[in-house]
């Protein structure tokens, strides 16, 4: 058999496109192929044998390992079974170097399902993994005999659990970050038991002990010995890392290479229209080197559509100059006193005196500074820190480090404003790194919040996974002299914060009067908030996603009826991830100025750098998936994968669910509920009461919280369905 450089053409060598023969390829840098080949890639079976001992045998799919198959180091560690588009995905196992073998699910590169371990020293885990790491229920056993079962989190022991040593004794409670934390029992053989709070801290353990009747007694026992005795024969093995993953030595190819490939193209190049070779390249991280993204004809060959036009930021930086400049020095400086003010380790459970709407702290700012403040550049102005000790518990409670809070509010780094206000006057900005939100408020929103805050933090802590907006502080900055000016505002979590593109976002309430985007069509763009009558998809979440996002909904609206709130709105965000073998919707990718069903131009633009004046991106699901595997972290609501079906409205364009198609998208989903702070108050049933008598009442925004909560709830349960 001849050996052909892997550069050849299939016209050359006498092969029809499409056609399947086997072929052995020299690539120029030492690295070999045989097998299978079609239309200059692997196609099929086939052997590849990397320079450094690395070698993969099995299924190809158009130059990537797909199917099953056997990747293997020259370490000597091997993964054998399934393989999706380059990465370990499906069912597989994997045997290290040292010994450790996993053997269960996977999902891009990551153990992420059921799955057991073998470690090399004879410990051995079955149960539930999640992004890599122990998550969920599973068990631990020891070779000394030792065992855990119970819940575990990021690799580590946390939630309700037992341990059972091989002596008898036991643990039952709660486990934090790999120790007991909080409610447990410690059990000896003969019967005997402590009962108490858990904690490392020995200021903070408290408890009893009972004693079983038996002369061996343990009366001089000290509960901090299960921390520096007992648990010290417990410690998780973290097992062996994959020294290079599959899919990384796919992208070290020499042919996807840029430097490379225009020396030694080694699969066949795309060829512009013009016949010229148009590679482009893209640095995504330290130490993956260049990828080559795909040519612009063939993604539109292959998607029937155009590249979205770059994504911008929002906002208008504000510079010194700017009209609220002074007010974001001020707003700055007193979070930065109020967050870095040092204040004694909180409980969770906060006494009633701290919701009282009266608990606020005022601070003068004079420009000279003062004992407690720093000098500044701004106007003199007093700062107002309403209930701090609740949102200070808030921030601990949603995992805030101080630290990095001060850093995106306060740091070097300006806050940019919103384009103009929201509907109810108030503006909004954004912290540089996209984290937080700023709202300037009304004084009936600040009462509304401060009424229903204890509600509220109650509902937050009690449900991990709910959607309602997060809230991390509420201030007021008051300026000296004769205005007198008060601005109020909140600071919220940003929902669409991620390293995922935002391609297309609703605003949905389940009203159909006046939910359509008020800009003009040339003007819309993925930047534009759309509504409940611009919908035009059904989300389709995996079932037990679906059912959780059922229960947190109902939760939710439970919170905001008994609050007598209304007005609310579910936020969603869609980020399109292009996989290989579906099509990006209409209204994604478009030829210049196409309508789309629902009558939404799209933005125009060919995509290519030199002419939009931004850098070249890296499409499709490849970023997606490097972005999964710095494991980002996916929970309800946030950076969740899903499926979407495109939806028409034949002839009544106030229904507002449109029929499904039968298209299919892949997405990651971003929601949660936002605009939680209008209650139905005189204003609103006035306007409910004069909307009524022009349109049909169940159309409109304005209804009493018990039906604007029945009717939300039905219409997300239509929009949202179970992925069958």
């Amino acid at each position: 058999m001849s050996v052909a450089h892997a550069d050849d053409d299939d016209s050359v060598s006498g092969h029809a496109s499409g056609e399947v023969y086997h072929a052995e390829k020299v690539l120029s840098n030492g690295d070999f192929y045989t097998g299978q080949w079609s239309d200059n890639l692997p196609h099929g079976h086939g052997k590849y044998l990397w320079t450094d001992g690395c070698m993969y045998v099995g299924e190809w799919v158009r130059g990537k390992t797909n199917g099953k198959g056997r990747f293997s180091w020259p370490s000597g560690a091997t993964y054998e079974g399934e393989f999706k588009a380059g990465y370990m995905d499906g069912k597989g196992t994997y045997t290290g170097a040292s010994g450790d073998t996993y053997k269960g699910s996977w999902v891009m590169n990551l153990k992420h399902g059921e799955g057991t371990k073998s470690y090399a020293n004879g410990d051995y885990y079955e149960g539930d993994w999640r992004r890599g790491f122990q998550e969920g229920q599973g068990r631990y056993q020891w070779k000394n005999g030792n065992h855990y079962i119970g819940q575990w989190r990021n690799g580590m022991i946390s939630g309700n659990g037992t341990m059972i040593w091989a002596n008898g004794n036991r643990y039952d409670g709660v486990w934090e970050d790999g120790l007991p934390k909080g409610n447990g029992t410690f059990r000896w053989a003969d019967g005997s038991f402590y009962v108490g709070m858990w904690s490392k801290d020995p200021k903070e353990q408290t408890g009893t002990y009972y004693p079983s009747g038996s002369p061996t007694g343990h009366m001089e026992w000290d509960p901090q010995e299960l921390f520096s005795v007992e648990l010290n024969d417990c410690k998780i093995n973290p097992g062996e890392n994959v020294s290079i993953l599959p899919l990384q030595k796919m992208l070290n190819w020499p042919g996807l290479d840029g430097e490379f490939l225009q020396k030694q193209p080694i699969w066949k190049p795309n060829k512009g229209n013009d016949g010229s070779v148009r590679p482009r390249r893209i640095d995504v991280d330290e130490g993956l080197g260049s990828l080559q993204l795909e040519d612009p004809d063939l993604t539109e060959t292959r998607l029937q559509q155009i590249r979205l036009q770059p994504m911008k930021r929002q906002g208008e930086t504000i510079s010194k100059g700017h009209k609220n400049y002074e007010l974001m020095l001020n707003l700055q400086l007193g979070i930065r006193h109020s967050v870095g003010r040092p204040a004694p380790s909180t409980s969770l459970d906060l006494k009633s005196s701290a919701f009282d709407p009266k608990e606020k702290v005022w601070t003068k700012f004079p420009p000279e500074g003062s004992k407690h403040t720093p000098p500044h550049q701004s106007s003199d102005f007093r700062w107002k820190d309403y209930c701090p000790l609740v949102f200070r518990t808030l921030r601990k409670l949603f995992k805030v480090d101080p630290a990095d809070y001060m850093i995106s509010i306060c740091g070097n780094d300006a806050l940019r404003e919103l384009s103009s206000p929201g509907k109810s006057g108030s503006f909004f900005y954004l912290t540089n790194d996209d984290r937080y939100m700023i709202k300037t408020m009304k004084k009936s929103e600040v009462k509304v919040l401060l009424r229903m805050l204890p509600a509220y933090y109650n509902h937050v802590r009690a449900f991990e996974n709910t959607l309602v907006t997060k809230f991390y502080g509420l201030h007021c900055v008051k300026l000296t002299g004769a205005a007198q000016k008060k601005v109020r505002f909140v600071i919220m979590g940003n929902l669409f914060c991620s390293e995922y593109a935002i391609h297309r976002r609703f605003d949905l309430k389940g009203s159909s009067h006046g939910r359509t985007t008020d800009k003009p069509e040339a003007e819309i763009d993925a930047t534009t908030t759309l509504k409940d009558l611009d919908l035009n998809f059904i989300f389709r979440l995996q079932k037990a996603w679906f059912q959780e996002f059922c229960r947190q909904v109902d939760r939710d609206c439970d919170l905001l009826e008994q609050e007598r709130i209304m007005d609310y709105s579910l936020l969603v965000g869609l980020h399109f991830r292009e996989a290989p073998g579906t099509r990006t919707p209409s209204g994604i990718r478009t030829p210049s100025g196409i309508r789309t069903p629902t009558g939404i131009r799209t933005p125009t633009g060919n995509g290519d750098p030199d002419i939009d004046g931004a850098a070249p991106r890296l499409s499709g699901v490849d970023m997606d998936k490097l972005l999964l595997d710095r494991r980002s972290s996916i929970r309800l609501g946030i950076n969740m994968p899903a499926r979407v079906e495109k939806t028409v409205r034949r002839g009544d364009e106030t229904q507002l669910i449109g029929e499904p198609t039968g298209e299919f998208y892949e997405v990651v989903l971003f929601f949660g509920i936002i605009d939680i702070l209008q209650d139905y108050d005189i204003s609103k049933k006035l306007e409910h009461a004069y909307k009524s008598f022009q349109f049909d009442p169940t159309s409109i925004s304005a209804v009493d919280p018990k039906q604007y909560s029945k009717r939300f709830r039905d219409f997300i349960f239509r929009a949202f369905t179970e992925d069958t």
